[in-house]
């Protein structure tokens, strides 16, 4: 049974920084293609970044380009969203997913699993 567990979400000023953490289980962040997303309340969920299964190609919405960094450690078996400068648009709650093998995608039905997200509220 695959299980996505994010955290690592809160509240930060403008300007802060935060860093989400994905736990896996019932499959391997080093097999697989892991994404973040995001949704803002009255608004459809977004892509924010992904990397693909064997860590040698990123993607990033326009949006966070320069600020967010997805990484993973497969030792642990978690995937990371490093988010620098954060501003109020940020403000969401930040999902992790997975699609497998497939190369690292911004469509939300292109991913099979999800978490249950966290939390991310920035100030102004």
């Amino acid at each position: 049974q695959v299980q996505l567990v994010e955290s690592g979400g809160g509240l930060v000023q403008a300007g802060g920084s935060l860093r989400l953490s994905c736990a896996a289980s019932g499959l391997t962040v080093s097999a697989n293609t892991m994404g973040w997303f995001r949704q803002a309340p009255g608004k459809e969920r977004e892509f924010v970044a992904a990397i693909n299964w064997s860590g040698g190609s990123t993607l990033y919405a326009d949006s966070v380009k320069g600020r967010f960094t997805i990484s993973r450690d497969n030792a642990k078996n978690t995937v990371f969203l490093q988010m620098n400068s954060l501003n109020p648009e940020d403000t969401a709650v930040y999902y992790c997913a997975t699609r497998g093998r497939g190369s690292p995608s911004g469509r939300p039905h292109e991913y099979a699993y999800w978490g249950q997200g966290t939390q991310v509220a920035v100030s102004s």
